[in-house]
Protein backbone atom coordinates (compact mmCIF):
# COMPACT_ATOMS: atom_id res chain seq x y z
CA UNK A 1 0.00 0.00 0.00
CA UNK A 2 2.84 2.42 0.81
CA UNK A 3 4.43 1.66 -2.56
CA UNK A 4 1.17 2.47 -4.37
CA UNK A 5 0.86 5.69 -2.42
CA UNK A 6 4.43 6.66 -3.33
CA UNK A 7 3.69 6.00 -7.02
CA UNK A 8 0.53 8.06 -6.74
CA UNK A 9 2.45 10.99 -5.28
CA UNK A 10 5.12 10.78 -7.97
CA UNK A 11 2.58 11.44 -10.72
CA UNK A 12 2.75 14.94 -12.09
CA UNK A 13 -0.99 15.52 -11.74
CA UNK A 14 -0.85 15.22 -7.96
CA UNK A 15 1.92 17.77 -7.70
CA UNK A 16 0.09 20.12 -10.07
CA UNK A 17 -3.04 19.77 -7.97
CA UNK A 18 -1.10 20.44 -4.77
CA UNK A 19 0.41 23.60 -6.24
CA UNK A 20 -3.02 24.71 -7.47
CA UNK A 21 -4.58 24.22 -4.03
CA UNK A 22 -1.81 26.20 -2.33
CA UNK A 23 -2.04 29.04 -4.83
CA UNK A 24 -5.85 29.03 -4.58
CA UNK A 25 -5.67 29.31 -0.79
CA UNK A 26 -3.32 32.27 -1.03
CA UNK A 27 -5.44 33.85 -3.76
CA UNK A 28 -8.56 33.35 -1.63
CA UNK A 29 -6.96 35.27 1.24
CA UNK A 30 -6.01 38.09 -1.10
CA UNK A 31 -9.54 38.31 -2.49
CA UNK A 32 -11.06 38.18 1.01
CA UNK A 33 -8.82 41.04 2.11
CA UNK A 34 -9.70 42.93 -1.07
CA UNK A 35 -13.43 42.54 -0.46
CA UNK A 36 -13.43 43.20 3.29
CA UNK A 37 -10.77 45.92 3.33
CA UNK A 38 -11.05 47.72 -0.01
CA UNK A 39 -14.38 47.08 -1.77
CA UNK A 40 -16.93 46.93 1.05
CA UNK A 41 -15.85 49.98 3.12
CA UNK A 42 -16.59 52.51 0.33
CA UNK A 43 -19.89 50.75 -0.44
CA UNK A 44 -20.75 50.84 3.26
CA UNK A 45 -19.80 54.51 3.40
CA UNK A 46 -22.10 55.27 0.45
CA UNK A 47 -24.95 53.44 2.17
CA UNK A 48 -24.64 55.42 5.38
CA UNK A 49 -21.65 54.08 7.31
CA UNK A 50 -22.69 50.42 7.18
CA UNK A 51 -20.25 47.65 8.13
CA UNK A 52 -21.55 44.71 6.13
CA UNK A 53 -19.75 42.10 8.19
CA UNK A 54 -21.72 43.11 11.28
CA UNK A 55 -25.22 43.22 9.76
CA UNK A 56 -27.66 40.90 11.48
CA UNK A 57 -31.32 40.28 12.23
CA UNK A 58 -32.44 39.36 15.74
CA UNK A 59 -34.64 36.27 15.53
CA UNK A 60 -35.98 36.31 19.06
CA UNK A 61 -35.62 39.02 21.63
CA UNK A 62 -34.95 37.80 25.14
CA UNK A 63 -37.41 39.31 27.65
CA UNK A 64 -35.71 41.54 30.18
CA UNK A 65 -32.63 42.07 28.03
CA UNK A 66 -31.89 45.02 25.78
CA UNK A 67 -31.69 44.52 22.04
CA UNK A 68 -28.08 43.93 21.01
CA UNK A 69 -26.41 46.71 19.07
CA UNK A 70 -23.65 44.66 17.46
CA UNK A 71 -23.21 41.10 16.26
CA UNK A 72 -20.53 40.51 18.88
CA UNK A 73 -22.86 41.71 21.62
CA UNK A 74 -25.67 39.47 20.32
CA UNK A 75 -23.38 36.44 20.36
CA UNK A 76 -22.16 37.29 23.86
CA UNK A 77 -25.74 37.58 25.08
CA UNK A 78 -26.71 34.32 23.39
CA UNK A 79 -29.41 35.97 21.29
CA UNK A 80 -30.30 33.99 18.14
CA UNK A 81 -29.51 36.06 15.04
CA UNK A 82 -29.18 35.72 11.29
CA UNK A 83 -25.77 37.19 10.40
CA UNK A 84 -26.45 38.09 6.78
CA UNK A 85 -23.72 40.74 6.49
CA UNK A 86 -20.87 38.22 6.35
CA UNK A 87 -22.88 36.32 3.72
CA UNK A 88 -22.87 39.46 1.55
CA UNK A 89 -19.07 39.71 1.90
CA UNK A 90 -18.65 36.01 1.11
CA UNK A 91 -20.90 36.25 -1.96
CA UNK A 92 -18.86 39.14 -3.34
CA UNK A 93 -15.66 37.21 -2.62
CA UNK A 94 -17.09 34.18 -4.44
CA UNK A 95 -18.09 36.27 -7.45
CA UNK A 96 -14.60 37.74 -7.74
CA UNK A 97 -12.94 34.31 -7.49
CA UNK A 98 -15.43 32.81 -9.95
CA UNK A 99 -14.77 35.66 -12.41
CA UNK A 100 -11.00 35.20 -12.18
CA UNK A 101 -11.35 31.43 -12.69
CA UNK A 102 -13.65 32.10 -15.66
CA UNK A 103 -11.06 34.43 -17.20
CA UNK A 104 -8.28 31.85 -16.74
CA UNK A 105 -10.39 29.05 -18.26
CA UNK A 106 -11.38 31.35 -21.11
CA UNK A 107 -7.73 32.16 -21.82
CA UNK A 108 -6.72 28.48 -21.71
CA UNK A 109 -9.61 27.52 -24.00
CA UNK A 110 -8.61 30.25 -26.43
CA UNK A 111 -5.03 28.96 -26.49
CA UNK A 112 -6.25 25.38 -26.98
CA UNK A 113 -8.62 26.39 -29.77
CA UNK A 114 -5.77 27.99 -31.68
CA UNK A 115 -3.84 24.72 -31.42
CA UNK A 116 -6.84 22.53 -32.21
CA UNK A 117 -8.12 24.44 -35.25
CA UNK A 118 -5.60 22.72 -37.45
CA UNK A 119 -4.46 26.06 -38.73
CA UNK A 120 -1.58 25.46 -41.11
CA UNK A 121 1.50 27.44 -40.11
CA UNK A 122 4.18 25.53 -42.02
CA UNK A 123 4.79 24.15 -45.50
CA UNK A 124 7.31 21.82 -47.09
CA UNK A 125 10.04 23.11 -49.37
CA UNK A 126 9.39 21.70 -52.89
CA UNK A 127 13.12 20.96 -53.35
CA UNK A 128 14.48 19.56 -50.08
CA UNK A 129 11.12 18.77 -48.39
CA UNK A 130 12.17 20.40 -45.11
CA UNK A 131 9.49 22.07 -43.01
CA UNK A 132 9.53 25.86 -43.22
CA UNK A 133 7.20 28.63 -41.99
CA UNK A 134 4.27 29.41 -44.25
CA UNK A 135 5.39 33.02 -44.77
CA UNK A 136 9.02 32.10 -45.57
CA UNK A 137 10.36 33.41 -48.85
CA UNK A 138 13.59 31.38 -48.76
CA UNK A 139 14.21 27.83 -47.54
CA UNK A 140 16.56 27.71 -44.56
CA UNK A 141 17.90 24.28 -45.57
CA UNK A 142 18.58 24.51 -49.31
CA UNK A 143 18.41 28.32 -49.70
CA UNK A 144 16.11 28.15 -52.74
CA UNK A 145 14.12 31.32 -53.40
CA UNK A 146 10.50 30.25 -52.76
CA UNK A 147 8.97 33.28 -54.47
CA UNK A 148 10.08 32.02 -57.89
CA UNK A 149 8.79 28.48 -57.32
Amino acid sequence: MFKEFREFIKRGNVMDLAVAVIIAAAFGKIVTTLVEGVIMPPIGQLLGNVDFASLFIVLKEVPGQKTPISLAEAKAMGVPVIAYGQLINDLITFLIVAFVVFMIVRMVNRLKSKQDTGEITTKDCPYCLSTIPLKATRCAECCVDLQTV
